[in-house]
């Protein structure tokens, strides 16, 4: 199984691991040598040429622990989250007050969950989609790993049309394509060094943010405090459950990219620092954005400036802009930074696309993970100005079904870890050294059993624009990210344990055989 990884060398080294010797590259293709060479001419000057193989122990020295937090501030503390609180009032037209409580409730319980999955990241040396293995197996892992590509392209997507929207809004004679180019090369730039460069940006981009938000409220305060009093029509269940699962899929999905930011952290660490790193990172960020985002946008249909700024809730750019008019120029350096720190939530999609395209196919980890970036580069540029005509559709739809496998994902992954492996990091329990052998690997038959019970089980309780489930047309909103995750932890708890249960009873049955042989023998040979 070794030269499944042939390319992938150590961060920062020039030579090739252990494990992936430069045989097998010299053997193969012309353009695999090349790529090959091109990879130790990069790591000469930093450049990370690892690909998906185990970070070792030894290599996992990093004990910057601030970077667990500010990697996930930076990724959440921008125009993005901003925009996802908007969904609350623009798009299922519920008040600001029914649109935070909302928020709060699920932001303090939803953000648990991919603080959990950051622990995977030093205390295995793992990337997400290859920890993934040691639940849904080495074949089993391919499902989603190919369905996490295209869910980070997708919010690699809606990242370049808001940041492309925020340019645009600065100057009439501007549009969304030019800012979505410039906001797909940043993010290229970043993704392309690396993950200790990632680190660093990621220390420092939200800095823009945070002083662009506060202008914004310094500013915005009394018309936020007015729209306190402006009476709305009561909630609709259906409305505040859609709004939950909007706001818990953008959330949930990041459990597929976190522990790819702490493989080379050093794992002596305690599991619950590391946790609480992430947790606050996400939850302040989160929390923040998200209240900022529902407070403006329910504010806007009364104020006259934001509403055509907002252009009928349709530019979240445009809305950032006109809270911040007020200043002028300065106003204008702030939104056209707050569009350039969008990368800080591109550039993890964009690293985590590479590696997890590489755990799909033994020979894709042969292509360095730089070469992967250039991917979704392509993609994202002309879908992303297309898919700007009609951004709240794109946006909720994309969110949502990303939500939808991310829940039974992350319900299968936590059971195997909690109840089969008792939450332990230890070697016997998570034997890396097999991350790469299907023989040895768990089969994956319950997981992906479970996987589908789960997807067919939220089915009729989807409300999608293209399709409505006969639950959710009764009134019930969208509930498929709820359902998929309950019924994906307990199908996987049970068809799990029957597995190990019949493994433990073939196990004994074979050794109880053993021995009837071995007495048979004696028997013969007296």
């Amino acid at each position: 199984m070794a030269d499944r990884t042939a390319l992938q060398s150590s961060q920062g080294s020039t030579e090739v691991s252990a494990n992936e010797p430069e045989n097998n590259v010299q053997a193969g293709l012309l353009p695999l040598r090349w790529l090959y060479r091109a990879s130790t001419f990069l790591a000469h000057y930093g450049i990370e040429t690892h690909g998906i193989a185990p970070i070792p122990k030894e290599e996992r020295l990093e004990k910057r622990w601030y970077q667990m937090f500010f990697v996930w501030f930076s990724a959440n503390m921008n125009i993005l989250s901003f925009s996802t609180g908007t969904i609350g009032p623009a798009f299922f037209s519920l008040g600001v007050r029914d649109s935070i409580i909302v928020i709060v409730v699920v932001d303090l319980v939803v953000c648990l969950i991919p603080a959990f999955f950051a622990v995977f990241g030093p205390k295995l040396g793992t990337r997400a989609m290859v920890q993934s293995r040691f639940s849904w197996g080495y074949y089993g892992a391919i499902i989603p790993s190919a369905l996490n590509v295209f869910s980070l392209q997708g919010f690699l997507i809606l990242n370049c049309i808001i940041g492309g929207q925020t340019i645009a809004s600065v100057n009439s004679q501007l549009d969304d394509t030019l800012g979505i180019v410039i906001i797909s090369i940043i993010s290229l730039v970043v993704t392309f060094f690396g993950y200790r460069f990632l680190h660093w940006y990621e220390s420092v981009a939200w800095i823009p943010n945070v002083i662009a938000f506060i202008v914004m409220l310094a500013l915005g305060y009394p018309h936020l405090r007015a729209n306190q009093s402006v009476s709305v029509p009561a909630p609709k269940a259906s409305s505040l459950l859609s709004f939950g699962s909007a706001l818990a899929a953008s959330m949930l999905s990041w459990c597929t990219i976190t522990p790819d930011y702490g493989v080379y952290h050093s794992p002596d660490m305690s599991s619950f620092r590391i946790f609480l790193y992430t947790y606050l990172g996400f939850l302040t960020a989160g929390l923040t954005a998200h209240t900022m985002g529902a407070a403006f946008a329910a504010a806007a249909p009364n104020v006259p400036a934001w509403n055509a700024g907002f252009q009928d809730s349709s530019s979240v750019g445009g809305l950032v802009y006109s809270v911040l008019t007020p200043v002028g120029g300065f106003g204008k350096l702030l939104t056209v930074l707050v569009a350039l720190s969008v990368p800080s939530a591109c550039a993890p999609c964009m690293y985590t696309f590479s590696t997890s395209f590489m755990v799909i196919a033994g020979w894709f980890a042969l292509v360095p993970r730089w070469v992967y970036i250039l991917i979704p580069e392509g993609v994202l540029i002309p879908v992303a100005i297309i898919g700007a005509k009609t951004f709240y559709t794109t946006f909720v739809d994309i969110l949502d079904i990303i939500g939808y496998w991310s829940a039974a994902f992350a319900a299968i992954v936590l059971i195997e870890h909690v109840l089969f492996r008792r939450a332990s990091f230890t070697e016997d329990v998570y034997p890396i050294a097999t991350w790469d052998s299907a023989r040895l690997l768990p089969t994956g038959i319950p997981a992906i059993f479970s996987f589908f019970c789960a997807c067919g089980a939220l089915v009729p309780f989807m409300s999608q624009a293209w399709y409505v489930g006969p639950v959710a047309q009764d009134g019930s909103g969208d509930c498929g990210i709820y359902v998929g995750f309950v019924v994906g932890a307990l199908t996987y708890a049970v068809f799990r344990g029957g597995e190990c249960w019949y493994m433990k009873k073939r196990r004994i049955g074979g050794e109880h055989e053993e021995e009837e042989g071995m007495k048979e023998t004696k028997l013969m040979r007296t």
